[in-house]
């Protein structure tokens, strides 16, 4: 079920939303994992049983990991985490790359070994990142376990960042699980933030993505320069604005049920170096390999060998995470390689260019990475990169790179100004001129909102094209 649907909007939305505020409080952890369970068997019935398996070995970890600790027995407590680690970890691992496995072997062998072709479970790799980081932390003593099986469920299972994110860390939201207090502001603010992900989505995203798979679908041996470009760039603003769109819907949905989330988007876009760039994007995950990865292998607290490995383990490590495929994880070492590369090589020269050229240099790499990232077929992927740099001698443009510029210009232009903070910046002024004027300013507001609302709808009834680029991972 996607946010992004009338299914979504005009009934599981207000169906959970009744449910929950009719409920005592004490009973609305209970509402929401019961409602998640639902979310998630819509889509993917069977698989809502090896969700159950994994929280209870993360909840029975969890409390057996508090009862060593209490003890004084450490090493048992290690013992514990290693094991429940290394079990939910093993749920990840067979079903999202026991194929990727077995194609190695028998392309290194004459085993033959058929494949599984398993459907990979949606959102596992969020939901198990989160339960090993409730393990981990509890262990660290840096959040106190959770005895109520009901309210670990829902941290679990809550739907609003179930599928795709952002990773929600226990130590977070830890007390939001335990005591938190619902306000009509932060509801207000919540529907605020769904809807602008919801045009994100639906009005930005979904159109340069129908742009996008246009020149996907071309063949790529007959392409001109711009076109290709064209097409990558609109790759590059589609991830970002879905992925960003998902997380804006997930933290308006938390804050519409009490909960704070962190932010997992900080304008990437106009980052100024790649290592600006991987403190905006997706933070949530940076967030999670820099603290259970990075720093326990030693960070930079290291030699200088040491510090190198460490770093290009973790992007290694990012890649796969994305995918069972080559493709994503030569994408996670073109990071760890680049990272290096501005760290400890051209890094201080970067810092005293004009700040356009750095976001030229920065944006380049970006939008070739999301080559990498974008064709599961590393051959395919190569095909287009050669399009990209007049390796097919199709010269700059045609006319069919004119008609897809005209007829796609405005839509380019309005994804460049919604990545950057002109429209915040513009809100934010047109709100303080009206601060005196608290009706004039409430009413701009609201048919702002419902505007964005009414044309996501009216848009979702009349096209199919309504995918999220996460789901897969």
């Amino acid at each position: 079920m996607l946010f992004s649907s009338l299914l979504f909007l005009f009934r599981f939305l207000p169906l959970v939303l009744i449910a929950y505020y009719i409920v005592p409080k004490s009973y609305r952890n209970l509402i929401l994992l019961v409602f998640s369970l639902a979310f998630y068997a819509w889509g993917e019935p069977i698989y809502i049983f090896l969700m159950l398996a994994s929280i209870l070995v993360s909840y029975t970890g969890g409390s057996l990991i508090d009862h060593f600790k209490q003890k004084g027995k450490i090493k048992k407590a290690k013992v514990t985490l290693m094991i429940s680690a290394i079990i939910s970890i093993s749920f990840l691992a067979f079903f999202k790359y026991a194929d990727f496995v077995i194609g190695i072997v028998n392309s290194i062998t004459d085993l033959g070994i058929d494949m599984l072709k398993l459907e990979l479970p949606i959102g596992i790799s969020f939901y198990t990142f989160q339960t090993l980081s409730y393990m981990i932390d509890v262990y660290r003593g840096e959040a106190t376990v959770q005895k109520n099986p009901i309210s670990f469920g829902a941290y679990v299972t809550m739907f609003p960042q179930l599928i795709a994110g952002p990773i929600v860390q226990y130590k977070t939201i830890d007390n939001q699980l335990r005591e938190r207090k619902e306000t009509v502001e932060q509801f207000e603010e919540g529907i605020n933030r769904f809807m602008i992900g919801l045009g994100k989505k639906v009005l930005i995203a979904n159109n340069i993505g129908i742009l996008w798979s246009t020149i996907q679908s071309m063949n790529y041996a007959e392409i001109p320069i711009l076109t290709a470009w064209i097409g990558i760039i609109a790759y590059s603003f589609q991830i970002y604005f879905d992925f960003s769109a998902y997380s804006d819907m997930a933290i308006g949905l938390g804050h519409m049920f009490g909960f704070r989330f962190l932010e997992n988007f900080n304008y990437p876009y106009m980052s100024k170096s790649i290592t600006e760039f991987w403190r905006r994007w997706h933070i949530s995950l940076s967030t999670w390999f820099r603290e259970y990865i990075y720093i326990p292998l030693g960070g930079n607290r290291v030699k200088k060998w040491r510090h190198i490995f460490n770093i290009m383990v973790v992007w290694l490590l990012t890649g796969f995470w994305h995918g069972a495929s080559l493709n994503f994880v030569l994408w996670g070492v073109y990071y760890g390689i680049l990272l290096l590369l501005e760290k400890f090589i051209f890094g201080k020269y970067i810092e005293k260019l004009p700040n356009i050229f750095r976001h030229i240099y920065c944006m380049f790499f970006v939008v070739l990475g999301w080559n990498l990232f974008a064709f599961d077929n590393l051959g395919i992927g190569l095909e287009f990169m050669k399009s990209l740099f007049h390796m097919t001698g199709k010269g700059i443009l045609n006319g069919e790179t004119i008609y897809l510029l005209c007829n796609n210009m405005i839509l380019i232009i309005l994804c460049i100004i919604g990545s950057t903070r002109l429209p915040q910046r513009i809100g934010k002024w047109i709100y303080t001129k009206l601060e005196n004027k608290r009706i004039i300013q409430t009413l701009i507001k609201n048919i702002f909102y419902i505007d964005i609302f009414i044309l996501s709808v009216a848009w979702l009834v009349d096209v199919s094209f309504n995918p999220f680029l996460y789901f897969r991972f």
